[in-house]
């Protein structure tokens, strides 16, 4: 029995084997794609031809392929490899024919399998509401995913600009909730090595508020009516994160520049929530990449490597690809919230792209140097 059960766990492989290498790619090539797209080519990949179908593949392909390397866990060669291939599947035909019955099928297919197999997790196993709530948090992201597919097919095009930037902020509440969960005992655990203490961790009254600020602002923000409040919400989470942020001192962490890396991933998402509240109409965009390309490249970037690094007991604090790419998306985040003024903005279009694109083509290269594990 005990042979049987070592052969059954020995045949399982983890989920970030295979997704963290195809979402790197995939960032690295799909971005600069739909930017040359747009502006010169529209009718070669009709999904990159538009700003909304930019973003579905940057939350919903990209942001989802990392989302299942990371919660999915071990699982079967033949489960991984079937939710690999209906990724690619939704990928291709969402590229080639966005309205498709097709492309509606496999994306929204992805989305539930998905959901499925990590929401549970959190809203089983957990004890405490701060964890819960993270389940209905997955589940909302990728019925937005299924719900924008759905909606694109069936000719809706008033709410998908709405269903998109819910997504987004989603997703801030996302990274914001595993990103604290992530640095906060890395840190403690260097401070420890140091002979120090981190007494402000977890800080749980913080990502208490945080969870509802974020709650708030999403519940908020799709209506004309409350949209101000929604903006009072989205200064009180960016003010609770970054509080959150000083807290942990990442500041003496020098010797950890994979932990400053992730640290920076934080403070754009600060950035990103203050500047989206404050934003005219005409700039929101420019806000929304604060967030997508610092906050969720600089954290997707850094938890890819650290992930795998550490699975192969490689020490992430060696690796100069992460300290690179990071500063690479830096500059993209920069360059695009600029290009938003209308400063420049077809050279620092590409700037910002090429930037964000060397990036996951750097970081790819590090996953794929690494053993599976």
């Amino acid at each position: 029995m005990n042979t049987l059960s070592h052969h059954q766990a020995s045949a399982k492989i983890h989920a970030h084997n295979w997704f963290f290498p195809a979402a790197a790619l995939y960032a690295a090539i799909v971005l600069p794609l739909s930017l040359q797209i747009m502006l010169t080519q529209p009718g070669w990949l009709p999904g990159l031809a538009t700003g909304l179908g930019h973003g579905h593949e940057m939350l919903f392909g990209f942001a989802l392929a990392v989302i299942a390397g990371y919660l999915l866990g071990p699982q079967s060669k033949l489960l991984l490899g079937a939710m690999l291939v209906l990724w690619a599947a939704a990928r291709a035909s969402y590229l080639t024919a966005p309205y498709s019955a097709v492309a509606a099928l496999t994306n929204a297919l992805f989305a539930v399998l998905l959901a499925v197999q990590i929401a549970p997790k959190f809203m089983t196993a957990a004890k405490k509401w701060r964890n819960k709530v993270i389940g209905p948090v997955l589940l909302a992201i990728c019925g937005l995913a299924a719900a924008m597919q759905l909606d694109r097919h069936l000719g809706g095009h008033l709410t998908q600009q709405t269903l998109l930037h819910e997504s987004v902020l989603l997703i801030a509440l996302l990274l914001l909730f595993m990103g604290g969960r992530i640095i906060a005992p890395a840190v403690a655990g260097h401070f420890q090595q140091l002979g120090q203490e981190l007494d402000a961790r977890v800080q749980p009254r913080v990502e208490g508020a945080l969870i509802i600020a974020m709650g708030l602002a999403i519940a908020l923000h799709p209506w004309p009516a409350t949209r101000s409040l929604a903006a009072i919400a989205l200064v009180v989470a960016g003010v609770l994160a970054l509080v959150r942020l000083l807290r942990w001192r990442l500041w003496q962490c020098r010797a950890r520049p994979d932990l400053l890396c992730l640290g920076a991933g934080y403070g754009w998402l600060v950035i990103g929530l203050i500047l989206l509240a404050l934003a005219a109409p005409a700039h929101r965009a420019a806000a929304l990449h604060v967030i997508t390309i610092g906050g969720l490249g600089s954290l997707a970037l850094g938890v890819m490597a650290r992930t795998r690094m550490q699975r192969v007991r490689a020490n992430p604090a060696d690796a100069p690809s992460i300290v690179i790419g990071t500063a690479l998306i830096g500059l993209a985040a920069a360059a695009r919230a600029l290009a938003g003024l209308g400063v420049f903005y077809g050279g620092l279009l590409w700037l910002s792209t090429l930037a964000w694109a060397l990036a996951f083509l750097l970081l790819a290269r590090l996953l794929f140097s690494l053993p599976a594990r």
